[in-house]
């Protein structure tokens, strides 16, 4: 299972720094929180036309079985072209659910968010 949250920044749609989260949501039972499958991530903007973006949140809880199986698994076609581990998961057909939530929390990935992070933390 993973994170997400919508896309709010106009300037994160189209960074590939940015890993967006296409999603098949359904309402959760609990709360009203929406939760669904992946069904890909891409550096890309996607999905195409009307409708929310989701960011992807890098992390990850896993069942003991699960890690066991994708850890042995070798690198795949869509994970090296996207540079995306999780890839790797989708094609061997396991599935990745995934909880939306509403904050982005800080990540450090590029230079430029080490000296954002820098700026809130001052």
């Amino acid at each position: 299972a993973t994170l997400a949250t919508e896309i709010t920044r106009a300037e994160e749609r189209d960074n590939p720094n940015v890993v967006k989260a296409v999603i098949a949501q359904h309402a959760s039972a609990r709360g009203g929180q929406q939760t669904g499958r992946a069904l890909y991530f891409t550096r890309a903007t996607a999905p195409f036309g009307d409708g929310p973006l989701y960011h992807h949140i890098g992390i990850y809880a896993y069942r003991r079985a699960a890690l066991a199986r994708f850890v042995g698994l070798p690198p795949s076609p869509l994970e090296l072209r996207e540079k995306l581990e999780q890839l790797r998961a989708l094609e061997a057909g396991m599935r990745i659910d995934v909880a939306c939530i509403d904050t982005l929390p800080l990540g450090v990935d590029t230079p430029a968010d080490l000296e954002r992070a820098r700026q809130l933390l001052a």
